[in-house]
This record gives C-alpha cells, sequence and structure tokens, in this order.
C-alpha cells in the first residue's frame, strides 16, 4: 500500500508537519522520525517531532534529539502542534491506540494522516498511507520513501545515522529474518556516506549500567519460567524487582530474546507488571505467530514479534496465557 503519488503532491509545497511515533519508542520509532525530521527540513518544510511518552537514553545520541517534544512534558504544545500542521506523519504504529494520550489531538487534527509502518493489519486512521508488512522496518520504509520521492541525494549524514539506528534495532543486529538483500545494500549506501557502525553500536548496545546487568541476572535466575513440553519460555517480572533495581525505561530491551535463545524453544514471552495492568512481550521462530496470540492480549505486531497488555495482574495474565499455551500445543511444538 503505497500512496506515493498522493504523498509527493502534499509535499509540493512548503508545509506544517508534525511526526509522531508509539509509545515508549524504540530505535525505529526514533530513528525512522529523526531520519524524515531532517529529510523534510531540507526540503524546506517546518517540522516537529511528538512523542508519547519518554524514551531510553541510548535512543538520544542522535543529532537534533534535543529538538523531540515528549508531549506528556508540554500537552498544551502538543496539541498546538498537531492541530496547525497540514501533514501528521505517523510512523511505527498501525493504530492511534498506540499513541495513548496524543489519540485524541490526532484524531481531531485536520491535517492529512499519513501513516508509514510495518506492522501487521493496520486500522483505518490514516489518509495516505506508505505501508509494506515485509519491510525490516520503519527507518527502511522511510529510506524506500525518499527514494521514491527522487531524493536519495538528499541523504545526509544524520539522515543515514537515524535509518541506521532503526534498521540496527528492528533487525536485532541484521540476525533477524526481516533482513533482506535489500536491507544490506541499503545499509552500504548509508556506510558509503558515512555510517560508522561500530560508533552507533556501541551508542546504542554498550551504554549499561551495573544495576542494568544486575537486573537482567536476576530475571535470568528468578524469574524465568521454561516449559519444554510446549517449546515454551517465559519470564514474569513483578513491579517489586523494577524498584529493587531502579529500573529504567529501555532496561527490559532485548530480555525476552534471552528466552528465545534456548535451544528448542519456539516462544518466548516476557510479562511486566505496569500501574493495574500487566504488559506482553512476544518473540517466536517456525511457524509460530506471536501477532496472534499478542491480539488475544488486546496488541499485535509482527508475525515474530508482538506485543499486548491485559487489565489483570501478573498471576492472572499467567494463568491466561498458559491456557492459552495450551490449546496452542499443536502448532507450539510442530
Amino acid at each position: 500500500m503505497h500512496d506515493i503519488d498522493s504523498i509527493r503532491e502534499l509535499l509540493q509545497t512548503t508545509r506544517r508537519i508534525a511526526i509522531t511515533t508509539h509509545a515508549k519508542p524504540d530505535g525505529d520509532a526514533i530513528g525512522s522520525s529523526m531520519a524524515l525530521y531532517h529529510y523534510l527540513r531540507k526540503k524546506g518544510h517546518k517540522v516537529d517531532v511528538v512523542t508519547p511518552t519518554v524514551y531510553a537514553d541510548f535512543l538520544k545520541w542522535l543529532p537534533d534529539n534535543d529538538k523531540v517534544l515528549v508531549g506528556p512534558e508540554d500537552p498544551d504544545r502538543a496539541g498546538w502542534i498537531f492541530e496547525g500542521a497540514d501533514i501528521i506523519f505517523c510512523l511505527d504504529f498501525n493504530g492511534l491506540s498506540r499513541i495513548n494520550d496524543l489519540e485524541k489531538p490526532v484524531k481531531d487534527a485536520m491535517g492529512k494522516r499519513v501513516m508509514i509502518d510495518h506492522h501487521l493489519d493496520p486500522q483505518p486512521f490514516y489518509d495516505l498511507a506508505y505501508w509494506d508488512p515485509q519491510a525490516s522496518s520503519t527507518a527502511e520504509l522511510v529510506y524506500r520513501l525518499i527514494g521514491e520521492l527522487g531524493d536519495h541525494e538528499h541523504i545526509d549524514l544524520p539522515i543515514a545515522q537515524a535509518i541506521y539506528m532503526g534498521v540496527l534495532t528492528d533487525t536485532g543486529s541484521f540476525r533477524f529474518s526481516n533482513t533482506s538483500p535489500a536491507v544490506h545494500r541499503m545499509v552500504a549506501h548509508l556506510m558509503e556516506i558515512g555510517v560508522d557502525v561500530n560508533e552507533i553500536y556501541d551508542s546504542i548496545f554498550n551504554q549499561g549500567t551495573v544495576t542494568r546487568l544486575q537486573f537482567l541476572g536476576h530475571c535470568l535466575s528468578e524469574c524465568l519460567t521454561i516449559l519444554p513440553e510446549l517449546k515454551t519460555a517465559y519470564f514474569k517480572v513483578p513491579r517489586e524487582v523494577f524498584r529493587k533495581y531502579n529500573v529504567r525505561v529501555g532496561d527490559t530491551e532485548g530480555l525476552v530474546n534471552y528466552a528465545l535463545s534456548i535451544r528448542d524453544i519456539n516462544l518466548a514471552v516476557l510479562m511486566t507488571q505496569q500501574d493495574d495492568l500487566t504488559k506482553l512481550s512476544f518473540r517466536s521462530r517456525g511457524t509460530v505467530s506471536s501477532a496472534a496470540l499478542a491480539e488475544q492480549f488486546n496488541g499485535g505486531g509482527h508475525f515474530y514479534a508482538a506485543g499486548g497488555r491485559l487489565q489483570a495482574t501478573p498471576e492472572d495474565t499467567e494463568k491466561k496465557l498458559l491456557e492459552l499455551l495450551e490449546a496452542s500445543k499443536e502448532q507450539l511444538v510442530s
């Protein structure tokens, strides 16, 4: 679904543009947003980036990160940005529920909503879309969009760095099945522009703290359950563990993948307690669909990576999960 001609027409004249992405933005969300921000500014547009929540410190090294507005920190300004926007680019999410309190101002805005995304089954909240569920990342789609608009020569180092961060994080450092030959060709181009892959990897993955390492150790030794008969492993991390290790935004990143790294495990789940609900992250391999499981918990995502949430305690969520796993046993062990 590529409304490229309509998007090109929209951008023919100088516009006021807002860019937003999903709550608790990850590397792809921030990378794609900042890449599009720098590109549109180079084309002469007035651009603001607004996120629904704070995000991890290791994602804040990109140029002009200080220009990003965290919506809840200044809701009036965020509302004005969306109200005054001619175009709202909605990056890396497929439904307005993913942007928390920004849902209403984005929904009520008079400007055109343009979705750029690679998640399955988008909801019809947008006016135009640049969507491909086979893409490795939304950052890859931003790269493609710039190319289809005939502007690859406009990709400078800040744009290239942001795209690379998005692709690097959403492909699991190029390990996941969404890493296509086209992704490697794109990365080669980004490196030719000047991207230092070692520096970016270090900026993202080697910025941990001692307490985060201790938190991961605790989760691995105390919070992990393995169900070999269901080829499933899951973490259940209660609120008190977060308090004990002073867990910050981004500290759980990658935790669920440790469970999937176990031999003969086809499904990994991370359950974390947040206020009066339990958040779930799913990772899978083979024929097991993370997205299908996440849908049972008011969520969705990609076939092999998805998320959901349940208005319930971790114990009740665990009970529902186990019932669902038993019902899906044939698929899990095949």
